[in-house]
């Protein structure tokens, strides 16, 4: 059985946003073995998979990228939509547009302290949509 279905998250400011229940709340029931792939349809958000557990990451995680892909950078070219707009698409890169998880005993087998970040690189990036392709 494979089975495809969006999932539309709602606007999130710029940042890391854990999205694990979100995401899973939206999904319908999972066969008992599998796999989940989660593939974000934008260029300026990633999806990435850290520790759910401490805040700090998430500030962590904003300090890094910040500072390796800084906005505005006089290099950039691409500049179209703003001072956010390259950066942006780098750092989605970066971080990467999809995820694979496990499916066993009918949940995605994620450990204790990992969750699903949706990674908004824009100052204003709108919602933001998901394919979720189940394969069990």
């Amino acid at each position: 059985m494979i089975r495809t279905i969006e999932i539309q998250l709602p606007h999130h400011e710029r940042g890391y946003h854990l999205v694990t229940a979100e995401i899973f709340n939206r999904l319908p029931q999972l066969p008992e073995v599998g796999l989940l792939h989660l593939f974000i349809k934008h260029t300026s958000a990633a999806l990435t998979i850290n520790e759910n557990a401490d805040p700090d990451v998430r500030n962590d995680f904003a300090s890094f990228f910040d500072r390796i892909v800084p906005d505005g950078a006089p290099y950039f070219r691409h500049v179209y939509e703003g001072d956010d707009d390259m950066s942006a698409h780098i750092k989605a890169s970066l971080l990467g547009a999809s995820l694979t998880i496990p499916i066993k005993g009918g949940r995605p087998n994620l450990g204790t302290w990992q969750g699903i970040y949706l990674c908004e690189f824009r100052n204003d990036g709108g919602s933001r949509r998901i394919t979720a392709t189940i394969i069990g």
